[in-house]
Order: C-alpha cells, then structure tokens, then sequence
C-alpha cells in the first residue's frame, strides 16, 4: 500500500478491524471519532429517518432500509476501491490524502440532499425544484454543525465535498474523484445493488463478483475516470446485468410503480399549497403526515391513504406498453411531461365515464411513464496490460454490447395505465379502450 494511504485512521482500522460498526450485510465500516463526529450531527442523522426504496416497501416488505445505512456502506466501498487504487501509481500521482480524505467524507455525505420521496419528486420535473444533490448544499452552510465538524475534524473545507458532489470542475483529478462515486462501476452502485437485493429478498442485485470487479480497478486511458484490468470483465458484465435485472424486476416492478403514481399524482395536485424547503428537511413519517393531512377531503386523499393509510389499496394496471411489443404507444407518452401525462389521464377517465355510464373521477386512471431523464449507460474501458492498450467494454462484450446498441431504460421502464380498483374489471373487458387512449392523447396534442 502505498505510504501516503497508510496515515488515514479508517484505512488502518479496516486494515486492522479495530473501532469498525457493523451494518448489513456482515460489513465492518471503520468509525473512528472524527467519523462519529459526522454521524451525530442532525444533518447526517436525519438519513436514519429517510428509507432507501421508499415506496418499493408497500411492494417488498423488507425494503425499509435507511439512506443512513445505506451511506455507510458507500463510505465502506470508498475505502475499499482507496486501498486498490493506492496500488496504481497513476492514481497516487495526482490523489493525494487530502483529496482521498475529500472522496472518503463525500462518499459518507452523498445522499446527503435526499428528502422523502426525492426521486419520484425529482422524476416529475416540477418548475424551481433543485436536484438533491444541490439541496446538500443547505445541510454543508457554515453555520451549520456539519461543516463545523468538516472542518475542525477533518480539515476539509464543505467546498471540496460540494465539488465532489455537484461541481463542475472539469481538472482531470475531479472528474476522476467523480467518476468514484458517480460512474459506470461506483461505490454507489456497488453498495444499493447488493443492500437493496438483500433488503427485498431477492438475488438479482447480488449476482457479481464484487471482490473481483474492485480488485481490478485502475484508472483509465485518460487518466479522468475508472477503468478495469482485463480480469474484471466477467464481474462487469453480471454487474451490468443485475442492474438491469434489478430495474425491471424491483425499480420497475408494477406494483411499485402504481404506489409511485399514487404518489406522484397527489404530490403534484398539492406541492403549489407546500413550503417546499421546509418539506424537504422533514423525515419520512413527518412527510406522510403532513400530505395526508393536506390531502384529506381533497380530489387525491382516495390515493393517499391507498398508499399510506391503515389498509394498503394499490391501483391495478389495467395496461402496459413496452418499447418492444408496443413501440408506438410507448413511443408516444415515453419521457412525456408530468403535467402531459396527467392531462391524458384526465381525458382518458372523462372518455371512460362515458364509454362505461359510470362515474369516474380525473384521479381514477393514472398513467406511468419513464421521465425525461435517462440512466447512466455502462460505459468504462477494459485494459489489456499484455496489449498494452484500452478498450471499450460494450467492444469486447456482446452482453454489454446488446444492451448498449439501444438506450438502457427502453428496456426496463414500461409505460402503464393504472385504475382505482373498482374499475379494474369493467376496463379490462373494454374492447375499444386504445381507440379511447388515442382519442385522449389526440385530443391533448391539439390543444
């Protein structure tokens, strides 16, 4: 190990297995004081409050494991991927401990601007609303304890993590500590696949060597980013494949899907009424209290307590478009505005009414779809030492390759029309029903 990593406390210990706390699964994390010292401020301590999956819960009943558990397991990947880079002396060249020490404290602090829900909200695109991890910088102002302890305990400046976490510096060494934490193969990724595999009980997320693919880690061509040694392609491409696989069958699983909509569509009825900066430093059980209680009497209070209530009652999908069996309606309201997609489900339950001679409420028929945004792709290089030479790993795998010639989420996001229960029977017997869905979405265009 290279001297310069030797003088880092947790490093040590996770060498030594001194001052570790364990977390799920069997991980020792090393938690010296200056480590506690982040993790008792209120900044950090409110992650235990904020579940990882959030709504995936109503779905996998296991999957109420926290950000805060989860950010551990980060930090316990920093210090692992640190340990192997050391050994790479193009690393070591321009990442010395200060800056490991900054990945280290940012790997800790990464999901630190996530509020309640933040990814179903952030999906909706809604005007003025930051990215999470901009709202970290809140949590990171000087007058607050964390920046304080940042500070006085590890002599970091919150600057430095903010640069890690939504800065813009384009010097290869930054975008090289970026690419650790966000990026094809980082600790992110490495730790939520695994956790959230184990916490839903299911062995998709878990189906990779990780041992193997962080052995092989070195930096790449560029010297800005991670790449593979050659003995970690395997490891790669299961890496590739459970989180596909993890995507279509947890992420994107229907029913998780439904609760979503239930969500989303009752958020965007009520945000405009919210005080939206006070909302998103509360924990998860104050958010779902103050939501029902400014939804109850109101159009989405059948949603809200559908989902959040004392009896679980999810819409049922009533149908489902797929980007390879349905390409021209997917194509259609795929990446579609929130606001778009609720217009054509206002239309398309207006439409159903009469077609069926029954009342059906605007907040009846939700219609799900994959956001603007898109995936990161699994792009990262595999070097060749014998050769010399670096190549891309979609070049020299056909599994990547075949995922990689069409956009990832095509494939594991689906577009779904959801219905309040009662009416699950009556529009699955509906022969004219994508004739009623055309009309909706033509109708909404042309206005």
């Amino acid at each position: 190990m290279t001297h310069w990593l030797v003088d880092i406390p947790e490093l040590s210990n996770l060498q030594s297995r001194r001052g570790l706390v364990r977390i799920p699964i069997e991980l020792d994390v090393p938690f010296t004081p200056r480590v506690r010292a982040i993790v008792d401020t209120a900044e950090f301590q409110r992650l235990s409050h904020i579940t990882q999956l959030g709504l995936a819960a109503r779905v996998y009943p296991g999957a109420t494991h926290t950000r805060f558990e989860h950010a551990l397991g980060v930090f316990h990947n920093a210090l692992r991927y640190l340990q192997q880079l050391g050994r790479d002396e193009r690393f070591t060249s321009v990442v010395d401990t200060h800056l490991a020490e900054v990945l280290m404290v940012s790997a800790l602090l990464h999901d630190l601007g996530h509020w309640p829900y933040c990814h179903p909200i952030e999906d909706m695109g809604l005007a003025d609303l930051p990215p999470h991890e901009q709202f970290a910088s809140e949590f990171l102002a000087p007058d607050r304890d964390l920046a304080q302890v940042l500070k006085g305990e590890w002599n970091i400046q919150p600057e430095e993590v903010l640069q890690v976490l939504v800065g813009k510096d384009s010097h290869p060494q930054w975008r090289l500590i970026r690419s650790i934490l966000s990026g094809p193969i980082d600790i992110d990724k490495m730790d939520y696949l695994d956790r959230d595999s184990v916490h839903c009980g299911v062995p998709y997320g878990r189906n990779f060597d990780r041992n193997r693919l962080i052995q092989s880690l070195v930096v790449n061509e560029a010297g800005d980013g991670l790449a593979i040694s050659e003995k970690g392609k395997t490891a790669a491409e299961l890496m590739v494949f459970a989180r596909y696989v993890m995507f279509s069958e947890v992420y994107w699983h229907h029913a998780v899907r439904s609760a979503t909509s239930m969500f989303a569509r009752s958020f965007f009825e009520l945000y405009r009424g919210l005080d939206l900066p006070d909302l998103f430093q509360k924990s998860e059980a104050e958010t779902i209290a103050l939501l029902r209680q400014q939804g109850a009497g109101t159009s989405v209070e059948r949603l809200l307590e559908g989902v959040f209530g004392t009896q679980r009652r999810l819409y049922k999908r009533v149908r489902e478009f797929s980007h390879y069996q349905s390409a021209e309606m997917y194509r259609r309201l795929a990446r579609q505005s929130f606001d778009v997609l609720v217009g054509c489900g206002n239309q398309l339950a207006e439409l159903l009414g009469k077609e069926l001679n029954r009342s059906i409420e605007p907040t009846d028929i939700l219609i799900d779809a994959p956001p603007p945004h898109r995936e990161v792709e699994f792009n990262v290089q595999i070097f060749f030492p014998k050769e010399s030479r670096y190549r891309p790993l979609q070049e020299v795998s056909p599994v990547v390759n075949s995922l990689a010639r069409t956009q990832f989420d095509d494939f594991v996001k689906r577009v779904r029309i959801f219905a309040h229960p009662e009416l699950r029977d009556a529009i699955s017997r509906l022969d004219r029903f994508g004739d009623l869905l055309q009309t909706a979405m033509e109708s909404l265009s042309s206005k």
